[in-house]
């Protein structure tokens, strides 16, 4: 299937390829894949592709060619940790530097109505990559499955955690629900202001 890139991939990289391990590439003309692509392990190649060289050991213009498409060669893994840890430390920045997640907490877009307020879309402090993003779950994933903490960088992501102040043993019991905690539902951010409505509560 190399051959199909040669003479498609461009130098000028926009985006990354992230596909997920377990992903086969779905059959039927509606999901506008080519027939003999239909059922293919595309996620586990493209992870052995990573973790033994295959396809491409010895072959560095077949290296080229995933690279100009944007192929990560870091792994989904350390990607969703990025993400984890930017989210995480924001988090923590809102909360006086205590990162105590409820478990069903999603990074929130910005309400329906702040398209009328430019500032406060601007001063909006999630990034867009981010919303939807449920970093709750992705934490308790941490405490209790040890998620992202396997591996050389283990003892780096625990410190990071640690400086942003993550709580390992959360107090059992009724959580409260997610609320902005500074005076009059303001979020100040980077000394940027946003007054949140009462719907950004309701989302999380």
């Amino acid at each position: 299937h190399f051959d199909r890139l040669d003479g498609k991939s461009s130098s000028t990289r926009e985006h990354s390829v992230r596909v997920p391990s377990k992903f086969v590439v779905p059959s039927g003309h509606e999901h506008g894949w080519p027939p003999d692509l239909w059922e293919y392990p595309l996620g586990a190649k493209c992870m052995a592709v990573r973790q033994k060289k295959l396809y491409v050991k010895n072959r560095p213009h077949r290296v080229r060619l995933l690279e100009d498409i944007g192929f990560r060669w870091s792994g989904n893994a350390k990607l969703g940790w990025l993400d984890v840890v930017q989210a995480a430390a924001i988090y923590s920045q809102m909360h006086g530097r205590v990162l105590n997640v409820p478990f069903n907490f999603v990074i929130p877009a910005p309400p329906l109505d702040a398209e009328s307020n430019p500032q406060c879309v601007d001063s909006w402090p999630w990034p867009e990559r981010l919303w939807g993003l449920k970093l709750g779950q992705r934490l308790k994933d941490v405490r209790l499955k040890g998620a992202y903490l396997k591996g050389s960088d283990a003892h780096v992501r625990k410190a990071q955690l640690d400086n942003l102040g993550f709580v390992w043993h959360p107090k059992r019991g009724r959580r409260k629900r997610y609320i902005v905690e500074d005076k009059d539902d303001t979020m100040d951010l980077d000394n940027r202001i946003c007054t949140v409505s009462d719907k950004v509560s309701d989302t999380v």
